[in-house]
């Protein structure tokens, strides 16, 4: 038995075919994730609520009525995701070629001595 009304899964995910959608592919997700565990590292996301429950599919309808997970436009996510990545890019390069001024400026002194 679900804690969390259907009517709250319905208002966060919009329509039935959406949540039906939403949860499925969580529920998926979850259930790789507990399959890789004893495996090491993997890619799979945790489940991001504390559950009793030991359905993947309940464990998702619980992360959509906590609003753990949300709909989204796959544009709009894909965007995003593009955007992250390259902001990351531009971060880690601004980081080396900060290590590398301050390498430089090391070797530089240490010549001049």
């Amino acid at each position: 038995m679900m804690a969390t009304p259907i009517e709250d899964l319905l208002d966060a995910a919009g329509s039935k075919f959406s949540l039906v959608v939403l949860a499925s592919k969580r529920a998926r997700q979850i259930n790789a994730y507990f399959g890789q565990l004893g495996g090491g590292l993997g890619a799979s996301i945790p489940p991001q609520v504390t559950s009793v429950a030991h359905k993947p599919l309940t464990i998702a309808f619980e992360e959509i009525g906590a609003g753990k997970i949300v709909k989204g436009d796959p544009a709009k996510v894909a965007a995003a995701e593009a955007e992250a990545a390259a902001a990351a890019a531009a971060a880690e390069a601004d980081m080396l070629a900060a290590a590398e001024a301050a390498s430089a400026d090391k070797t530089d002194k240490t010549d001049k001595s």
